[in-house]
């Protein structure tokens, strides 16, 4: 397929389109709904806490309810695999993108530009581009992120040896529970003893049959699996709209005088995305890690996300360059909702030239 057939079949596709302009849509209502004043000051964290302690660990649970083949099998592993080195990768790479700055300054954009927003910001479009197969992928390649988040980050910016309140915080988060417990059912569901049930597509049973095993709720138990499926979808409208709540509540031209964090922005919502890009193609041309078109394309989707909360909450509190981790979060969030639409059409064109399999 050429390039420019490749961006039209982009850009005539209805649910492409419909989930770029549903996640601009609504950040931009809860802009709005905060500058009129009907969203007050916390309103934005109340959203948030909501969708991370309910809404996307139900996401990411029920993302885990479908079968297992070979292919799921290998493309999982190898996303969980890209997960822990990248962040390997970027650890050594991202204090040279910062080398004119002073040692302070230079570790802080470092480690805000390796740890992006993955679970807030990157999940609920990755489901709302890429379906289940999409935010399974996120939760898999999410493990990596997280143990470097809580472990090198926390270190690095608190100059302190890791703390087990840390660790507990790692391992009692929902999310990180959601997430285990889905992949943990995920691989082991051939092992285990299976029922024979009405086989049901999308939540609705149908007069087919199929053997699955006994904790497959998305077959076995509809009245379950369908209350957290109705919480899963209120991720994605959740966390657009914190964001936008977010956005409205900062002074943008405060924000923007500085250079610096609009320099922070672009390595983080564009060149950060794109070496991931470039090194999964050569490694699947070159046969070492093949990836699917889904898997690479919610890889880059999560990379392209803005400041990491927790990354940013380090800053403030270690007293670690407290103001200029505020505008770079800030000022990256506003250039991942406008680079968003545009990697997710750019990811379509690859797709469409064959790329990835």
């Amino acid at each position: 397929m050429s390039v420019l057939k490749a961006v039209e079949s982009t850009f005539t596709n209805a649910a492409i389109i419909s989930s770029i302009t549903s996640t601009i849509f609504i950040i931009l209502l809860g802009f709005f709904l905060r500058r009129r004043g009907t969203f007050g000051e916390n309103f934005g964290k109340v959203l948030t806490k909501v969708a991370l302690t309910v809404a996307i660990p139900a996401l990411a649970f029920n993302s885990f309810m479908q079968p297992m083949d070979g292919d799921a099998f290998k493309q999982g592993m190898g996303v969980l695999v890209w997960g822990i080195v990248i962040y390997i990768l970027l650890i050594f790479i991202t204090p040279f993108m910062y080398q004119r700055y002073v040692k302070g300054q230079r570790e802080v954009l470092a480690i805000l530009t390796t740890f992006g927003s993955t679970t807030f910001f990157g999940i609920p479009i990755v489901g709302a581009v890429y379906g289940a197969k999409g935010v399974m992928y996120s939760s898999i390649f999410n493990i990596g992120y997280r143990i470097f988040l809580y472990s090198y980050a926390y270190i690095k910016m608190s100059g302190l040896k890791m703390e087990a309140k840390n660790i507990k915080k790692m391992f009692a988060n929902p999310i990180v529970i959601a997430t285990f417990l889905g992949l943990f059912f995920w691989l082991a569901q051939h092992l285990v003893p299976q029922v024979t049930v009405h086989a049901a597509i999308n939540g609705v049973q149908t007069t087919g049959m199929t053997t699955v095993a006994f904790y497959r709720i998305d077959q076995t138990a509809l009245w379950l699996y369908k209350p957290l499926t109705y919480l899963a979808n209120l991720s994605s409208p959740l966390a657009w709209l914190a964001i936008g709540v977010t956005l409205g509540s900062i002074s943008f031209a405060d924000a923007a005088k500085d250079k610096t964090p609009w320099y922070y922005a672009l390595n983080k919502v564009i060149l950060v995305p794109l070496l991931n890009l470039v090194i999964l193609w050569l490694l699947d041309i070159t046969g070492i890690l093949p990836l699917s078109f889904v898997a690479v394309a919610t890889v880059v989707v999560m990379m392209a996300t803005p400041t990491a909360s927790v990354a940013s909450a380090y800053a403030i509190s270690f007293d670690r360059e407290a103001v200029l981790s505020s505008n770079a979060s800030f000022i990256s969030t506003i250039c991942a909702v406008v680079m968003m639409p545009v990697w997710i059409a750019i990811l379509q064109v690859v797709s469409g030239l064959g790329v990835f399999h």
